[in-house]
């Protein structure tokens, strides 16, 4: 057997890319934002090939990223929010079940989400992260999209043998 090697793909030319962003902690999700649509840029997404909506929340992002995978229009999706601890265990809660739901989504509909919700001590630490954190989740869903193009590809060519 030869061993096969996938060369990672950052062209993100063709792409369709889906961006939900919370607007609590908005000057953190605006940071995050900006950094994420200059990346895709760099990467050769086009504006008319991405959606961009807000959601309340970090809890709403992954019920309307499921209800953008159920399109079927888009080869990756962005999850963008800012969840700072606070005083109570809601903190807790919120990165958690916003990181579940978001993983359950990429999942079940078989398509991939860059989970850049932030989740810090303080706004310091947000604002320090936002920028990287932004341009990372850019360059993971052109990375991962054109994995999961290149993987479906072989999977119809190995069921035409």
């Amino acid at each position: 057997m030869t061993v096969g090697i996938y060369e990672t793909n950052l062209d993100g030319a063709d792409l369709r890319i889906g961006i939900v962003q919370s607007r609590f902690n908005e000057e953190v999700c605006h940071g995050l934002m900006s950094a994420c649509l200059a990346e895709l840029k760099n990467l050769g997404v086009i504006d008319e090939n991405i959606l961009y909506v807000t959601v309340p929340g970090a809890l709403e992002i992954p019920l309307a990223l499921q209800k953008m995978a159920e399109t079927m229009r888009f080869d990756a999706l962005i999850a963008i929010g800012a969840v700072i601890r606070g005083e109570t265990y809601h903190f807790e809660l919120v990165s958690n079940e916003s990181g579940a739901g978001i993983t359950r989504v990429g999942l079940d509909a078989s398509i991939p989400i860059a989970n850049a919700i932030l989740t810090t001590e303080n706004d310091v630490q947000a604002e320090a992260r936002m920028e990287e954190k932004g341009a990372d989740a850019a360059r993971v869903a052109v990375e991962m999209a054109n994995l999961a193009i290149a993987l479906e590809k072989l999977a119809e060519a190995t069921s035409e043998e």
